[in-house]
């Protein structure tokens, strides 16, 4: 007992020099806090291994899944789009073509529908403890990259298939390595502040991803787009990013038309994903 007194006493007299932080709801329009999300790096760090973890746990075919994932639709996109439709692919084999696109939609596609829900299927941590919120969007843009990684052994055992060398071309690709990061964060921003106050965004989002699909030129070329359309054709931001894969992998002309319209939309999309999520955070622990 004279312990714990001694203690409690000791305790108050130092309690001055504690730092304290004070916590109080952000007004207007906030743009991220780079400062704040390297604070708190190390629980960064275990959202990301806990949503590796997660997703291949109890599997048997563990991260085999990152190649079958993308193979099953290059082999289906094969046969239906490059054998029976014969689609154009400006003369390039159509498993080559389509699995150039493929490789990094897949990415995009899977980080969207995750990124949009990691709110709502969080929310146990949201009214206990304090953290940055945008952790939660932006975690399986990082962990996602896992996959990605893996499945481009398969996009390099189809190259070399192909016997296709690598050019200078190939310096351009960490441009739209991030830029492919940068489409599915804006949209996991957005759709996720979203689904606190919509549940709907759940089921929209399944089929926003399938339009997406097929509004980007992974099947077909951009090439057959209409030249009175193009422009507006490639404000789509994936448009850029799967022309921008093909030209660095492939070697071809880097076609600027169609990505740097892409690139000014992946950009705003994400400032404005950002400050509409720092917008409504505040109301986060109430609605959810």
């Amino acid at each position: 007992m004279i312990a714990n007194e001694s203690f409690i006493k000791m305790a108050k007299e130092n309690s001055d020099n504690i730092p304290v932080t004070v916590i109080r709801p952000e007004t207007g329009w906030k743009m991220i806090d780079l400062g704040e999300l390297i604070k708190y790096r190390d629980l960064a760090y275990n959202l990301v291994w806990r949503d590796i973890t997660v997703q291949h746990a109890q599997t048997i075919l563990g991260f085999i899944w990152a190649i079958i994932t993308p193979l099953v639709q290059i082999l289906i996109f094969s046969v239906i789009f490059g054998r029976v439709a014969k689609i154009s692919t400006d003369g390039i084999p159509y498993t080559l073509f389509t699995t150039v696109a493929i490789i990094p939609w897949t990415y995009m596609s899977m980080v969207m529908l995750q990124s949009s829900q990691s709110l709502v299927s969080g929310h146990n941590m949201l009214g206990k403890i304090y953290f940055p919120r945008l952790l939660y969007p932006l975690t399986p843009v990082i962990s996602k990259l896992l996959n990605f990684g893996i499945s481009l052994l398969l996009l390099l055992a189809i190259m070399v298939y192909y016997k296709v060398s690598p050019t200078l071309q190939l310096l351009y690709l960490p441009v739209f390595i991030l830029m492919m990061m940068l489409v599915p964060a804006g949209v996991g921003m957005l759709m996720s502040a979203m689904a606190i106050r919509y549940r709907d965004i759940k089921f929209i989002m399944t089929y926003v991803v399938q339009m997406l699909m097929y509004s980007a030129p992974i099947v077909y070329s951009a090439t057959s787009i209409s030249e009175h359309y193009r422009f507006f054709y490639s404000l789509n931001p994936i448009v850029g990013v799967i022309e921008g894969y093909r030209a660095c992998l492939l070697g071809t002309e880097i076609p600027w038309q169609f990505i740097l319209p892409g690139m000014f939309t992946a950009i705003l999309l994400f400032i404005g994903g950002a400050f509409y999520f720092k917008r409504v955070e505040k109301i986060f622990v109430d609605v959810i």
